[in-house]
């Protein structure tokens, strides 16, 4: 019985181990914290903010991955090849 549960917890500590949390979790977090530091400024645009905010890592992170396979990339995204690239030319990236 001893030896049982030893190895649900052992199974369990390697579960929680590998478990990432939703992205919604952090963009999230990170949203409640930008309101917090903003401490009643007025703000404009934050749709357009935090997609910027957004793309541009989300970009980067996945040409870094891709090798620079743009098709790859794309096709991940569920974007077109040409939107793709024009977003990679809009923050810089290619």
């Amino acid at each position: 019985m001893a030896t049982t549960f030893l190895n649900n917890s052992v199974q369990q500590n390697v579960v929680d181990a590998h478990y990432v949390p939703p992205l919604r979790d952090s963009v999230k977090t990170a949203v409640e914290k930008y309101f917090t530091h903003l401490d009643g400024q007025q703000i404009n645009d934050l749709y357009e903010m935090v997609l910027s905010e957004v793309e541009e890592p989300l970009f980067q992170t996945l040409m870094r991955i891709t090798g620079g396979n743009q098709s790859l990339a794309a096709k991940i995204l569920g974007l077109s090849r040409g939107t793709l690239r024009k977003k990679l030319e809009q923050y810089d990236l290619m």
